[in-house]
């Protein structure tokens, strides 16, 4: 099992609209039906995603390599698109920025590249980063109860059916 969490590039606020999150949402379950994930733990915070995940198919790092590049793309076609979306240029410019000073992208970069799942070694461990993704939104001050935010497994993890395909054990 590992622990992940990746940032999008300049930490920029992204998914503080519905459109954005159900794009990683429906990612998130296609990788659980179709590339072997097992999710475990999962939060979608304004600029960043934890999980608490198994690959059973592909190498943990390579099937996090391929949803980045996907999801990547698919966001910046969502904002492009959304016209009603204020602060479009300004994300656009920040992804062709990050994009112009990094040799590995052409034209746009919306994820930080610093991601290196972390294997979690012992139960305790693997408590600790699941309490650690649910707590986040409390600690932000979105919500006062993990159960309370929508776009996380702590959800599940009380008796309420989530957004994500989620294992709890």
């Amino acid at each position: 099992m590992y622990f992940i969490s990746f940032a999008t590039v300049f930490w920029v606020d992204v998914f503080v609209r519905r459109i954005y999150f159900d794009c990683i949402v429906e990612n998130l379950n296609h990788c659980v039906d179709e590339k072997g994930m097992e999710i475990y733990a999962w939060c979608i915070m304004p600029s960043h995603i934890h999980l608490v995940f198994r690959s059973t198919i592909q190498k943990p790092d390579e099937l996090i390599r391929d949803f980045k590049s996907f999801t990547s793309k698919k966001l910046i076609a969502l904002i492009e698109g959304n016209m009603q979306e204020s602060r479009r240029e300004w994300l656009l410019n920040s992804f062709k920025k990050a994009a112009s000073v990094n040799s590995n992208n052409t034209k746009n970069q919306f994820w930080q590249q610093h991601n290196n799942p972390i294997e979690l070694w012992s139960p305790n461990v693997i408590q600790q980063k699941i309490d650690y993704t649910h707590n986040n939104p409390v600690e932000a001050g979105f919500v006062e109860n993990d159960f309370e935010y929508l776009y996380s497994s702590a959800r599940d993890y009380c008796g309420i059916k989530g957004l994500v395909k989620v294992i709890v054990d």
